[in-house]
This record gives C-alpha cells, structure tokens and sequence, in this order.
C-alpha cells in the first residue's frame, strides 16, 4: 500500500510595521511590510518581506479587477478624507484592511495566477515596472524579477548595501543566496523604502 500524503498549501500574509517615509519637505504617506510565508507552488518564493503603501495597492486592485472582471474583489479599507497619519487608531484600522485584502486575494486560484500580484507581493518594483516587466517591455522576466529581489543583500536595507558594496567590493550573502533549497530568503531584510512617489499616504 502506498500512501500519498497530500501537504495542505498555505499563504500566511501579514501586513504589520507601518512606517512614515518623507517625500519632501511637505509631504510623507505612510506604509506597510507586507510579509509572506507560503509552501504554495504559485509562489517564487516562499518568504518574501516587502513595503507597499496604500495607494500601490489601489493600483493593484484595479488591475486585478481588470484582468478578472467576473470576479467580485473585496474592498479596500475606505480612503477617508479624515485619515491621520499621526493617529494611531487610523493607521492599525488601515493596516488590518489592507491585510484583510490581501488574505482574501490569496485565497482565490484565478487572481494567484495574476503576475502583477506576484511583482507586488514580492519585489519593490514601481506600479509602473511591474505593468512594464508583466507586459514584456523589460529586459527581465517576473520569476527574474521576483529572484533578484531576494538576493539583494537580505540582511541590510538598500541604503546600507550600497555602502557595504563599496567597504567590501563584493556581497557577503552571495553564497546563501544560490544555495536553492527555498530557506536562504528567510532573512530577508523588511527595511526596504517604497519607491518615492506622491499624493495619497
């Protein structure tokens, strides 16, 4: 007799440690650490850490709708006129419904198949980027996109690599970062800066 055991396939998403970044001297927004740990096959990765701010996943909802229109997709948290950045309460009631959002999204085969789903969720790459890279107008595929992502220096935030770059002339994680068995994206650094853009937090 032989028994296939069949792993259940799990998508953990959180979006926790929102972080005000500046823009200029006038205006900031705030955003969020989308964390994932899966052992999905829809997935690249199988833990990736990255910031999004709000109004990239407005983009992302809107894409999403387009490609799926029979698809109902669950609602954002309302942008209210009223939203305090500076206040505590608004800022966690967000955060929960932009992970409420995203739980929902995952749970649905069609949107998983979505690979600007995949560009938000685990590359920093801009709205426009990942419409680029999904469209073929890039010299990089979105699995191409989705690794180079990982094995920049995990443990630093891009601000730091560079500077390391240049103290050591070379990536110290790069021989974790090929190892392959899916566990070197564990220590992915979560300080990465959302690209720069402006109006809506």
């Amino acid at each position: 007799l032989i028994f296939i055991m069949h792993l259940q396939e799990f998508v953990t998403v959180l979006v926790r440690d929102p972080r005000t970044q500046k823009e200029d001297s006038w205006h900031s927004y705030i955003d969020y650490e989308i964390f994932i740990h899966t052992n999905s096959m829809c997935f690249t990765r199988k833990t990736s850490c990255v910031r999004r701010r709000f109004r990239e996943f407005v983009w992302l909802r809107q894409r999403l709708q387009s490609n799926a229109v029979l698809i109902q997709l669950p609602e954002l948290p309302s942008k209210t006129p009223f939203f305090n950045m500076n206040n505590p309460h608004h800022v966690d009631h967000r955060r929960q419904g932009l992970q409420e959002f995203l739980e929902k999204i995952l749970q649905d085969a069609l949107l998983l198949s979505d690979s600007r789903l995949h560009l938000f969720l685990q590359t920093q790459l801009s709205p426009e980027d990942m419409e680029a890279c999904v469209s073929g107008q890039t010299k990089y595929s979105v699995a191409d996109a989705i690794h180079k992502f990982a094995s920049l220096n995990r443990r630093f935030p891009v601000e730091d690599e560079e500077r390391k770059k240049e103290k050591n002339g070379a990536d110290s994680d790069s021989e974790s970062s090929s190892s392959g068995l899916g566990r070197s994206d564990d220590s992915i650094s979560c300080g990465y800066k959302a690209s720069p853009a402006s109006e809506e937090s």
